[in-house]
């Protein structure tokens, strides 16, 4: 089974829609995408993951299932700092990378700034949403592996946002949130890939096989946005 996240184009977050650019991603997006053979279509309910979605779906002639649970990772943590309301990823390399706890997939929540919003149960809730969606298509979680109840070959299109897909990929590779919210940045209309392997009999894990790739901007001359990103976006 193969999984694929792709993250909205170019956000307008002022009106959850997308840019003048985003549009033009979009577009090229639908050109690559509708090149696949694509079995199910998932979006977040939220605007600009529907309005990406929108110009693959009306090229292919199909539908989307919206997935509440495919949103944006949404729980809000009190920066240290400011004292305000904020998401829990982008922090300062010279703190985060001070607790021990936040390199842990089983310990990440219970510590530093983590605690002070409901990290712990909304990666709870998502993840359990993802099992019990996986679970529908035949791959059951146990533990940190996949029991293969009846295998497929499908490939299931999700139009989400950066943050959840990184909580995704946490959960489905065993890794810590925190070191994938802060040590990845995968651009707006991004394609990101991941696939079971299915060595053992009955056993399946997933594998990234790709990750925030944006081969149908630059196969068209389109920059590459910088949205979420605090350094310059390579362009070759």
């Amino acid at each position: 089974m193969r999984v694929i996240f792709i993250r909205h184009a170019e956000p307008n977050y002022e009106i959850d829609s997308l840019t003048e650019k985003g549009w033009r991603e979009a577009a090229l997006l639908a050109e690559r995408v509708s090149q696949w053979k694509v079995d199910d279509f998932y979006v977040s309910p939220l605007g600009r993951a529907q309005d990406t979605a929108s110009l693959t779906l009306k090229k292919m002639g199909r539908t989307a299932v919206t997935m509440p649970w495919m949103r944006e990772f949404d729980a809000p943590v009190i920066d240290p700092v400011t004292k305000k309301s904020r998401i829990p990823w982008d922090l300062m390399p010279s703190y985060w990378t001070g607790i021990p706890e936040f390199f842990d997939v089983e310990k990440f929540a219970d510590a530093g700034i983590m605690t002070t919003g409901p990290v712990k149960e909304e990666y709870a809730r998502v993840t359990a949403a993802l099992d019990e969606w996986l679970a529908s298509y035949g791959y059951v979680r146990e533990g940190k592996i996949y029991r293969v109840a009846e295998s497929n070959d499908k490939t299931i299109v999700c139009f989400c946002h950066m943050g959840v897909t990184l909580v995704f990929l946490s959960h489905l590779l065993n890794i810590s949130p925190v070191c994938l919210l802060q040590g990845f940045f995968l651009p707006p209309s991004s394609v990101t890939v991941v696939q079971t392997e299915e060595r053992e009999d009955g056993i399946a894990c997933f594998r990234c096989q790709m990750a925030g790739s944006t081969s149908h901007l630059w196969k068209d001359g389109e920059p590459v946005s910088h949205m979420g990103a605090f350094s310059q976006v390579f362009h070759d």
